[in-house]
Order: C-alpha cells, then sequence, then structure tokens
C-alpha cells in the first residue's frame, strides 16, 4: 500500500473516532525493528461500553465506505477493549480502565507519537532533478589503427574515372 494511501486511512479512522467523541485519541507509528506485523496503532477511550461500540462502529462505517475492511475485530461484545486490525494499522478502542491497566503506551514507548495534521500533510515529492546539458557528441572518429590513418593520409584516394 502506498504510504499516503495508508496515513490517509489512518487519519480517516481518527475522525470517525472523533466524530464519537472517542477521548484521549493517539496515533502511534511503531518502529520497524521493534514491530514487523504493523505501521501504526490508533487507540482511544470510550466512556461506557455503548460509546465503545458505537466508536468502533463509526470505524467500521468510515473505512468500508472507501474499501477498506478489517482482517479481525475483537472485543466488540464485552467493548471493554476493542481490536480492530486492518494489517497496515489497528485501531484499539478501550473503556478508561481498561486503557489505564494495559497501558499500550508505555508498551510501545519506542513508537513516535503522530498528530492528526501530520497525517493529512500531503508527502513531500522529491526533488526535480536539474537537466545536465551534454555536450554534443563528437563527429563519428574512424575505427582504423593509428597505422592505416597515416597510411591514408600519405597516399591520395583513388577517384573513379569519368568516362567520355
Amino acid at each position: 500500500m502506498k504510504k499516503n494511501e495508508l496515513k490517509s486511512q489512518v487519519a480517516r479512522t481518527v475522525r470517525a473516532c472523533e466524530e464519537k467523541k472517542a477521548t484521549d485519541i493517539s496515533v502511534l507509528q511503531l518502529d520497524a525493528q521493534a514491530s514487523g506485523f504493523t505501521d501504526y496503532f490508533v487507540l482511544c477511550s470510550g466512556g461506557n461500553p455503548r460509546q465503545v461500540q458505537a466508536i468502533a462502529d463509526q470505524v467500521d462505517q468510515q473505512l468500508s465506505a472507501i474499501g477498506v475492511e478489517p482482517k479481525h475485530i475483537e472485543g466488540k461484545t464485552q467493548a471493554e477493549w476493542v481490536l480492530m486490525d486492518y494489517v497496515d494499522f489497528v485501531v484499539h478502542i478501550f473503556s478508561e480502565s481498561a486503557r489505564k491497566f494495559y497501558d499500550l503506551e508505555r508498551l510501545w514507548k519506542t513508537a513516535t507519537r503522530i498528530q492528526l495534521a501530520d497525517l493529512e500533510k500531503p508527502a513531500r515529492k522529491p526533488a526535480a532533478k536539474k537537466a545536465v546539458k551534454r555536450a554534443a557528441p563528437a563527429a563519428k572518429s574512424s575505427t582504423k589503427s593509428p597505422a592505416k590513418k597515416a597510411a591514408s593520409k600519405r597516399a591520395p584516394a583513388k577517384r573513379p574515372r569519368k568516362s567520355s
């Protein structure tokens, strides 16, 4: 998946959480060496089980609208900790007590915290390379050896005779 596309999906997830009044939303960009299974964690909290489920439903609805479906969803019926695995990013929706207990931010302290504004920034395009003007290629040199070149300079070339 392209980096911009992934960032856009994570940003859409954060906005979906905000729409359902999720609290303490954070995005962690995981270190490639520390975690080989996903690129981002989106973490948030809901005040009660209904709100946790509503946040999960909103995330699912917003991403499904653009054709992105979770690979796996866990914990939705208990609504203490809903985990939505989208492969390149994982959404964790916690009750407030579960969030404090599991403290994923502490467990993944090497991860970089990302702001929504950073996700929505367009990626920088690589600097355009300056065109280098090349000199026109020199006239094709003869493939004759130096000895043949010298001989051809000494002897005049034979011209065909004109018939009268």
